[in-house]
């Protein structure tokens, strides 16, 4: 069974920086198109950036310029460089993966657990 393991998430001030992995298992990330999605308390869960199987990446609005998707075919883990965070970046990172219209759709076929993400300003 496909395995997606988030790591990395935690307390930091606005503007700070953190960088979120993805350890995929059961699965190569250079196959499937990746995703970073998150939920914010009382809000649904949005997509937050995409990497797809020739690495393009599609980022949401919210992120352009701040967060960075990127993946590492050898490690076959999946990460999202977060810079400049600020407290609407409050959230639960969850990784996901699947074929790119699930993806997209917010529908993929496997997801990781979440990674708590929180400002401390």
């Amino acid at each position: 069974q496909v395995q997606l393991v988030e790591s990395g998430g935690g307390s930091v001030q606005a503007g700070g920086s953190l960088r979120l992995s993805c350890a995929v298992s059961r699965a190569t990330v250079s196959y499937y198109c990746m995703g970073w999605f998150r939920q914010a308390p009382g809000k649904e869960r949005e997509g937050v950036s995409l990497i797809d199987s020739y690495g393009s990446t599609s980022p949401a609005d919210s992120v352009k310029g701040r967060f960075t998707i990127s993946k590492d075919n050898a490690k076959n883990t999946l990460y999202l460089q977060m810079n400049s965070l600020k407290p609407e970046d409050t959230a639960v990172y969850y990784c996901a993966a699947g074929q790119r219209a699930g993806v997209l759709a917010g529908t993929p076929k496997y997801w990781g657990q979440g990674t708590q993400v929180t400002d401390s300003s």
